[in-house]
C-alpha cells in the first residue's frame, strides 16, 4: 500500500481522516454494516499461441506476442467486519454504473440493513448525484436513504479499506493474462467465492490516535 499525504498541515485532509477513522473503530452494527468501496481496471489480453503448461521446474510461460481485447472496469465492495466482499465487473465506470451498483448493494446485498456506512473516495463519479442521473427522483431518493456515505480525503485513498482488497484481488487474481470480460467474470467470481468462504477480512490497526502522533505535521498548529 502507498501512502500519499499533503506535504504539510491539512485541516481538510485530517478532518476527513479522522472521520473515516473513527467509523473503522466503531463496533459491528448489523443494522448500519460498514462497507468500503473502490475501482480498478483490468486489461484483457488474447493470447496469439498457446501459452506452454508448467512442468517441474518450470513456470506456465507466455509468448511475448499478445492481443489487446478491451478494458473492464471492477467496482469493490468489501464489508470488513461482515468477512464479505464482491467485484462487479462493468464496461465503464460512468455515474450510471455507479448507480446501479449501490442499488444492488442496497437492495441485492444488504436488504436487511437499516442504513449502510460507505467509505470511497473522492471520484467525480461517486457522489449522490449520480443516483439522480441514473434513475427516476423517487427511486434515487429511496436509495440514498439507505446511505451514509463518507469521502477519504484528497491524498488519502489509502484509508479506504477496499483499495487493500483490490490490492489483493490484484496479486491473487487479476496478475495472469485474461483473455476476455466473460473469463474476467468467472475468474473474480471465483476469487470472491474463495475469499468469502474463508471469512477473509482486514484486520485494520491505525487509529486516530496513531494519525495525532505518527502525522502530527498534518494538524494545524496552535499558539498557547
Amino acid at each position: 500500500m502507498q501512502w500519499c499525504i499533503p506535504p504539510e498541515a491539512n485541516a481538510e485532509f485530517v478532518c476527513k481522516m479522522e472521520d473515516v477513522l473513527d467509523i473503522y473503530a466503531a463496533p459491528r452494527d448489523a443494522d448500519h454494516p460498514l462497507v468500503c468501496m473502490d475501482e480498478t481496471s483490468k486489461q484483457q489480453i488474447k493470447e496469439v499461441r498457446p501459452p506452454l503448461a508448467s512442468e517441474p521446474g518450470q513456470p506456465y510461460r507466455y509468448d511475448a506476442e499478445y492481443q489487446r481485447n478491451g478494458v473492464s472496469n471492477l467496482f469493490m465492495f468489501v464489508a470488513p467486519l461482515e468477512r464479505w466482499r464482491h467485484v462487479k465487473v462493468t464496461d465503464r465506470r460512468t455515474k450510471v454504473d455507479w448507480a446501479v451498483a449501490m442499488r444492488e448493494l442496497v437492495d441485492e446485498r444488504f436488504p436487511n440493513a437499516k442504513t449502510l456506512t460507505v467509505v470511497m473516495d473522492n471520484l467525480n463519479t461517486h457522489c449522490a448525484s449520480s443516483l439522480y442521473e441514473a434513475f427516476q427522483p423517487a427511486e434515487a431518493k429511496r436509495i440514498l436513504d439507505r446511505l451514509d456515505i463518507h469521502h477519504t480525503p484528497k491524498h488519502g485513498s489509502w484509508l479506504n479499506m477496499a483499495e487493500t482488497e483490490l490490492s489483493i484481488l490484484s496479486r491473487q487474481c487479476l496478475s495472469q493474462r485474461i483473455p476476455d470480460q466473460e473469463t474476467l467474470r468467472r475468474e473474480a467470481a471465483a476469487w470472491e467465492t474463495e475469499r468469502n468462504a474463508k471469512g477473509a477480512t482486514i484486520n485494520w490497526q491505525f487509529t486516530i490516535e496513531d494519525a495525532r502522533r505518527k502525522l502530527r505535521k498534518l494538524y494545524p498548529s496552535f499558539q498557547v
